[in-house]
């Protein structure tokens, strides 16, 4: 059949129709843990005969490379996000290709959008109608938002020390929170319960295939936006799904031939959440694991999609670093000033992971940062390395002598 598009099982390398109701592989699913990682995590195949008449660098329509049909797709600009050239950091740091992908100005502010959009999409051609989904934020307010759009209804699981801008954005959007007393691990598994009992699509990253394969159309942008070969791309690290899906993007641009080699992906976890790390580094998949980290959008125990994760950085000769909070927060600081560029956090670890790296990228490498979420989006994390100043008297003179401006 032309354009049929297959999953492949990430463990077993089963091959299955794209249906509905299958999110993991039937075979290894079962071998699955409440609260640990996922195995049997499904991904998208695409057909052989889209390798056809393409050159390197060439034009293309990504709706070309997903398995969902435009015409399910809501109406919402989701995608094609700007791709910034960090001059005033080039010259300050000395290396002249840095480039910034601001994933903040999706409609909902996330990077998460790129994959709730193919989700609803999915939704609506099965005509599902309803959705459900564990988050500690940005999955939330995105899937809110997408499914606003496309006059689809969600359920939201997440922990109730999720920050309160994602939850009143998951309220705007006319969302049905349920913040528990838990954290993320717990979400998880008590929104895959409700799925299971009501029959609501489940979008949960990883464990819904279209999560994945969403997330692989910011490579996609990449190339188009470049029309040139990558060196070296640093994107932070949570769950694993981001990093999946961007190692996805490339490994497709490969074997459709619009790209000549695929760069070198570097995650980037907090101190504080580094199963990722260990799992990568030490081979140790600590399933106790407790994160701990001011960047809540990559704050995740047990990586539910840590097995694939792993797994697929280790087949493009990856790596993965870890970066302080303190050298988060110095990080969005540092790019707000010089940038322009309002993220959140968990965003900034990416050029927080950069500096750390730097000593292996020479001056002249193409390096993009992923910059996946705005600032916005969490206030009060912002708050903790700037200072409102206090109110004064409406006195020029002294405003004047205060700031030393004359």
């Amino acid at each position: 059949m032309k354009n049929r598009f297959t999953y492949i099982c990430e463990s077993c390398g089963s091959i299955y129709a794209i249906k509905k109701d299958l999110m993991l592989c039937p075979l290894c699913r079962e071998n699955d843990l409440e609260g640990k990682p996922l195995k049997g995590v499904l991904k998208v195949q695409l057909p052989a005969n889209l390798k056809k008449n393409k050159k390197v660098f060439d034009a293309f329509d990504i709706h070309d490379y997903l398995p969902v049909e435009r015409k399910y797709f809501p109406s919402l600009p989701v995608g094609n996000t700007p791709l910034i050239k960090a001059r005033n950091i080039e010259k300050e740091s000395g290396y002249s290709n840095l480039f910034l992908k601001f994933d903040g100005t999706n409609p909902t502010g996330s990077y998460k959008d790129r994959a709730s959009f193919l989700v609803s999409a999915f939704a609506n051609k099965f005509k599902l109608n309803n959705i459900a989904l564990a988050s500690t934020g940005n999955a939330a307010s995105s899937m809110s938002g997408i499914a606003a759009a496309a006059g689809q209804k969600t359920f939201i699981f997440l922990p109730s020390s999720a920050p309160k801008a994602k939850l009143i954005q998951c309220l705007q959007y006319g969302a049905t929170l349920i913040p528990i007393k838990g954290n993320y691990d717990s979400a998880f598994d008590l929104s895959l319960k409700f799925s299971a009992a009501t029959g609501y699509l489940n979008r949960n990253t990883a464990y819904n295939p279209m999560t994945i394969e969403g997330k692989k159309t910011a490579s996609f942008e990449l190339i188009s936006q470049l029309k040139k070969d990558i060196d070296f791309v640093f994107i932070p690290v949570g769950d694993g799904v981001c990093l999946d899906g961007v190692i996805k993007g490339f490994l497709d641009l490969n074997f459709l031939g619009l790209i000549k080699r695929i760069p070198r992906i570097i995650g980037v976890q907090s101190k504080g959440s580094r199963f990722i790390y260990d799992a990568f580094n030490r081979n140790i998949f600590n399933l106790n694991y407790k994160a701990s980290t001011i960047a809540d959008s990559i704050s995740v125990d047990a990586a539910r999609n840590g097995y694939s994760a792993v797994n697929s950085l280790k087949r493009v000769n990856g790596d993965v670093i870890l970066v302080s909070d303190n050298e988060i927060l110095m990080a969005q600081k540092y790019l707000s000033e010089n940038s322009g560029i309002f993220c959140e956090p968990s965003s900034a670890a990416s050029y927080a992971g950069f500096l750390k790296y730097r000593a292996n990228i020479r001056t002249k490498d193409i390096v993009v940062m992923m910059l996946t979420g705005h600032g916005l989006k969490d206030i009060e994390s912002a708050q903790k390395i700037v200072k409102l100043p206090e109110p004064i008297e409406p006195d020029i003179d002294f405003i004047l002598k205060k700031l030393r401006v004359r």
